[in-house]
């Protein structure tokens, strides 16, 4: 294979894969980033509106997706991939059940670091009469904001390996690159080329998550 068509090939992937961790990513947190907020606020030890009846519904939910190994949950959501997109193949169609995969896990970031904000904060705001919706919007987020970021961090991170998982099952990609042209059509520099762009993408994404971290916490 020349190196112009593999350039091709890759470059043709990279864009693919791109597309599914931008459209994906916001999917899973207007998905997850209310449903973690729920699951922290109604939390009945550690909640602002304690409902533990709600909190345990909730928490059954995000267990019960969480718990699905994403191949087979990926072949579950073909029929409603086929019914919101036309189709239950390619590009677009993977971001359904990316989304999916990835919305509990993003709900039990959410939560865990709106929950490391310090008790005496929340004290302090609802002593000056701050009401539940304006606790969480000026001192639960604001407070969170370098947990949040280190946490949709490796949200995309693990988006990236879901995506890889997807080419074997046509959801396009690096991943479906790496495994249709380099193991099935026994081209290794192909499968290598694919593997190497996955791995400057999960490090650059570490690094613009781990500096934007910082910078949100240096502000605090």
């Amino acid at each position: 294979m020349s190196f112009v068509l593999l350039l091709q090939l890759v470059g043709e992937a990279t864009g693919q894969t791109l597309l599914m961790l931008l459209l994906s990513t916001l999917c899973s947190l207007a998905l997850g980033f209310p449903l973690g907020v729920l699951l922290c606020v109604t939390d009945p030890a550690l909640g602002i509106a304690p409902r533990p009846l709600a909190h345990q519904l909730l928490t059954r939910l995000v267990n019960t997706l969480r718990s699905f190994p994403f191949i087979i949950l990926m072949i579950l959501l073909f029929p409603l991939a086929r019914w919101l997109v036309g189709t239950s193949i390619g590009t677009v169609a993977t971001v359904v059940p990316l989304a999916i995969a990835a919305a509990p896990f993003v709900a039990r970031i959410i939560e865990t670091a709106l929950q490391e904000v310090d008790r005496g904060v929340i004290q302090a705001a609802r002593a000056m009469g701050s009401s539940n919706w304006q606790i969480v919007r000026k001192v639960l987020l604001p407070e969170a904001w370098p947990a949040l970021v280190s946490g949709i961090t490796l949200t995309i991170i693990n988006l990236i390996g879901y995506s890889a998982m997807a080419g074997a099952i046509g959801g396009g990609g690096l991943g479906d690159l790496a495994i249709r042209y380099g193991y099935q059509r026994f081209r290794p520099e192909v499968m290598a080329a694919a593997v190497l762009v996955i791995l400057l993408l999960v490090e650059l994404i570490q690094f613009i998550g781990s500096r934007l971290s910082a910078a949100f916490l240096s502000r605090r």
